[in-house]
């Protein structure tokens, strides 16, 4: 009786082990995942910025795009009227209803062209603005050492506060920029720290206020 308590504690001991360890590892992912949807969200409002300016360009050189209620105005006009009304109807009512739905996708036209200017001009300006992989990358070049993630997040959270930069989507992006050789990566124990690919790393560690990268 007393062997199979033993052994039943045992398996136990094991199976909460392997839990813990499987749970670990998922929590890990998710993080790991949330910071790749983060920098490719960033990524796509980019690509609408630039989308936008293009699209500005165009107009300024002439190449209007086709408007975008000509699909509601021609539906409109393809739907017949009742015939009894028709035929009760005089002719001038018919000629002044003619001309307001002649008028119509003018005005609307109007309207939109009105309402994309200013959105155009904000677009303008936001694509002035040097994107999140810029920004690191101008970052480590001005560094004269290592530093981790989360001291790259501070320092350029305290530059650019109204980005609202993660310490998730700036390691990243830090690990993007390692893939392409755009920037290097050193371990010192259990922490990791950047650096710009044309420096070399250093071997002495970081500041004393330094953070461990995992520690976030």
């Amino acid at each position: 009786m007393s062997e199979s308590t033993t052994a039943t504690t045992e398996l136990t001991s094991q199976y909460t082990a392997q839990v813990a360890g499987d749970l670990e590892r998922n929590i890990k992912e998710q993080d790991s995942i949330n910071g790749e949807i983060a920098a490719l969200q960033e990524q796509l409002t980019a690509l609408r910025h630039d989308h936008s300016v293009l699209v500005n360009m165009q107009q300024a050189l002439g190449v209007a795009p086709a408007p975008d209620g000509s699909t509601d105005v021609q539906d409109s006009a393809t739907v017949p009227a009742p015939r009894e009304k028709e035929s009760a109807e005089p002719s001038a009512g018919k000629r002044t209803r003619a001309k307001k739905a002649d008028a119509e996708p003018g005005r609307k036209q109007a309207r939109k062209a009105a309402a994309k200017r200013p959105a155009g001009m904000a677009a303008t300006a936001k694509a002035a603005q040097p994107t999140l992989v810029e920004l690191i990358r101008g970052h480590l070049t001005e560094l004269d050492g290592p530093r981790s993630a989360a001291e790259v997040a501070t320092a350029l959270g305290q530059a650019h506060p109204e980005r609202g930069i993660k310490t998730t989507v700036v390691r990243t992006t830090l690990e993007g920029l390692v893939a392409k050789n755009q920037a290097q990566r050193s371990k010192q124990g259990a922490s990791v720290f950047y650096t710009a690919a044309d420096k070399p790393e250093s071997a002495s560690a970081p500041e004393t206020g330094a953070q461990p990268d995992e520690a976030e």
